[in-house]
C-alpha cells in the first residue's frame, strides 16, 4: 500500500536492465549481500584507529550521548538519501544530478566523485601501512620500549615501503572491483566484513579479561553529564559520525545504483548506520580496555596525546602494548589483519565510484578499473613519500565531505523533498514508510549542521596556526584555511567551467 497522495514511480516498473545503455549493469544477488558491501564501505580504519581518539578528547562516555543522536540527524538521512538516489537514478554521482536536478547541476555531482576520489588517493596509502604491520606483527618480535616501537615507525614511514605498500594495496582492491559487483565487491565484503567482526570480538573477550579492563570500560561508557553541553563536544561527535559512517560521500549512492529497483532499502539504512556503530564501540573497548589495563593511570594521557587521526595510538602505541599482554604475538596480527580488512573493504568502493564514473562515461569495467587503478597508484605517490603530504590531503578533503553531504541535500530540495520523500524513498513495499522528519531533517537540519560544522573547523584551524593559517599549501601547517580555500575553490571553478562538457556525455536521459 502507498502512502495517502502518493505517486509510484513511474520507473519502478522498468527492469533493471533497461534503465540505461550499458547492458552489464548488475545487481546485488541479495539482501545480505546488499547490507554487507554498503557496511564494508562505512566499516573503515575511522571506526578502529580514530573513534577512540575522538572519544578520548571529549570526556569519554559523555561524547557519546551526541555521537549516538548524530547517528539520527546526519547519517541515517544521508544514508536513506543516497539509497533512494542511487537506485533511482541507475548512474553514478554525475549522472544522478543530471537525472535529479538538471544538467546545469552536473558539477555538482563532479565534485562529490572528486572529493571521494582525492580521498581514495591517500586512503590506499593508510590501507598500504596497515597491510606492513600486519606483516610486521607476523614476521618479527613486537617492539617491548615506546622508543624501539617509534623507531620501527620513524624507519617505515621515511623509507619507499609505503610507496610499495600503497602499490600492493590499490592494485589489490582493483583488482576486486575488475571482477565486478556480485563476483567481486559482494564476494569479497562477505569474506571481509564477517571476518573483521570475528576478529574484533575475538580481540574484545581477550581485552575485557585483562586485569585493569574494567577501567577502560568504566571510562568509555561513564558520562559526564556536567560536561554534555560543551559545544566542542557536540561538534566533534557530527563530525564522527560523517566521517565514519561513510554518509554523504557518494559511495553509498553508488552501490545503490547496483540495488534491485523493487528492495526496500529504508531499514538497510538503519541497519547500516547502528551496525557501523557498533563496531566503533567494539573497536574502542578492545582499545580502551588494552591502554588503561597496561598503562593504569597514564592511559588517558596517552590517548590524548596520540596525535592527528591516531597514527601514534595505533602504529606506535598499540605494538608494545600488545608485547606486553599474554597472547600479544598472536593478538597482534589478528588486530593488524582486522585493520587491513577495514580498511580495504573502504577502499574497494572508492574505486567503484570512480570507475562508476568512467563507465557511465562509457567505458567498459575493465577498462574503466585499470584507469582508476593506475591514476589511483601515480596520484597517491606524494602522499606516499610525504606525511606532511598525507596530512594535508587529509585535512583538505575529509573536511570537504560537509560540502559533498550539503550538495546531496540541495539536490533533494531543488527536487522537492516531500515528492522525492514520496515517490522515491518511499516505494510501494517499503517495510519502513519514512516520515515527514526525513524531510525536515534534509531541509533544515542537514545545512545548518554543515555551516555550523564547517565554520567551526575553519575557525579553529586559524587558531592552531595563528601566523601561518592563510597558507595554501605549507608541509609543517599542513590544516590551514588558506590550503581549504585554494584547492576547494580550484576544483569547484573547473568543474564549474566544465559543466556543460560534463553534461554532454553518454549519459541516457
Amino acid at each position: 500500500m502507498t502512502e495517502i497522495g502518493q505517486k509510484t514511480d513511474p520507473c519502478s516498473t522498468i527492469p533493471d536492465n533497461k534503465m540505461n545503455k550499458d547492458k552489464t549493469t548488475e545487481i546485488f544477488s541479495s539482501r545480505f549481500g546488499i547490507i554487507i558491501s554498503v557496511l564494508g564501505i562505512a566499516v573503515g580504519t575511522g571506526n578502529i584507529w580514530r573513534f577512540s581518539r575522538i572519544v578520548s578528547q571529549n570526556d569519554g562516555g559523555t561524547f557519546l550521548i551526541p555521537w549516538a543522536i548524530f547517528l539520527v540527524l546526519w547519517s541515517i538521512p544521508l544514508i536513506i538519501a543516497e539509497f533512494a538516489i542511487g537506485r533511482y537514478t541507475r548512474y553514478g554521482n554525475i549522472g544522478s544530478f543530471i537525472k535529479l536536478i538538471g544538467k546545469k547541476y552536473a558539477w555538482m555531482g563532479a565534485f562529490i566523485a572528486f572529493v571521494a576520489t582525492a580521498i581514495m588517493f591517500y586512503y590506499s596509502v593508510v590501507t598500504g601501512w596497515t597491510l606492513f604491520y600486519f606483516w610486521k606483527a607476523l614476521t618479527s618480535g613486537l617492539p617491548h620500549t615506546h622508543d624501539a616501537s617509534l623507531s620501527i615507525w620513524n624507519l617505515f614511514i621515511e623509507s619507499n615501503l609505503p610507496l610499495m605498500f600503497h602499490a600492493i594495496a590499490i592494485m589489490f582492491a582493483a583488482s576486486i572491483v575488475y571482477q565486478g559487483v556480485v563476483k567481486g565487491i559482494e564476494r569479497s565484503c562477505k569474506f571481509l566484513v564477517p571476518l573483521l567482526g570475528i576478529i574484533l570480538l575475538i580481540a574484545a573477550v581477550r581485552a575485557i579479561t585483562l586485569p585493569g579492563a574494567i577501567n577502560g570500560l568504566r571510562y568509555l561508557f561513564t558520562p559526564d553529564l556536567s560536561n554534555l553541553f560543551k559545544v566542542e563536544i557536540w561538534l566533534n561527535a557530527l563530525t564522527q559520525n560523517a566521517w565514519d559512517t561513510g554518509a554523504g560521500w557518494g559511495l553509498i549512492l553508488t552501490y545503490a545504483a547496483y540495488v534491485p529497483r523493487d528492495k526496500d532499502t529504508n531499514v538497510n539504512a538503519a541497519l547500516i548506520g547502528f551496525g557501523n556503530n557498533a563496531i566503533s564501540l567494539l573497536a574502542a573497548i578492545i582499545i580502551f580496555s588494552t591502554v588503561f589495563a597496561i598503562l593504569g593511570s597514564q592511559a588517558e594521557t596517552i590517548l590524548k596525546e596520540a596525535g592527528p587521526a591516531s597514527t601514534g595510538l595505533t602504529f606506535i602505541w598499540m605494538p608494545q602494548l600488545f608485547a606486553q599482554m599474554p597472547g600479544g604475538t598472536i593478538l597482534a596480527p589478528l588486530f593488524f589483519l582486522g585493520l587491513s580488512f577495514a580498511a580495504f573493504s573502504s577502499l574497494i568502493s572508492m574505486v567503484e565510484l570512480a570507475g562508476r564514473i568512467l563507465m557511465d562515461l562509457g567505458l567498459k569495467r575493465k577498462n574503466a578499473i585499470i584507469t582508476v587503478g593506475t591514476v589511483g597508484f601515480l596520484a597517491g605517490i606524494p602522499s606516499a613519500l610525504s606525511l606532511g603530504f598525507l596530512v594535508n590531503q587529509d585535512w583538505v578533503w575529509g573536511v570537504a565531505l560537509m560540502i559533498s553531504g550539503a550538495f546531496i541535500a540541495f539536490a533533494i530540495v531543488k527536487y522537492g523533498e516531500e515528492k522525492f520523500r514520496s515517490n522515491i524513498v518511499n516505494i510501494e513495499n517499503s517495510e519502513w514508510k519514512v516520515g515527514r522528519w526525513w524531510s525536515i531533517v534534509i531541509k533544515y537540519l542537514i545545512p545548518l549542521q554543515v555551516v555550523v560544522l564547517l565554520t567551526w573547523w575553519l575557525y579553529n584551524s586559524t587558531k592552531w596556526y595563528p601566523d601561518t593559517w592563510w597558507h595554501h599549501f605549507n608541509l609543517k601547517t599542513p590544516e590551514t584555511l588558506g590550503t581549504c580555500i585554494v584547492q576547494w575553490g580550484i576544483v569547484i571553478i573547473v568543474l564549474f567551467l566544465l559543466n556543460k562538457k560534463i553534461a554532454k556525455s553518454k549519459y541516457n536521459h
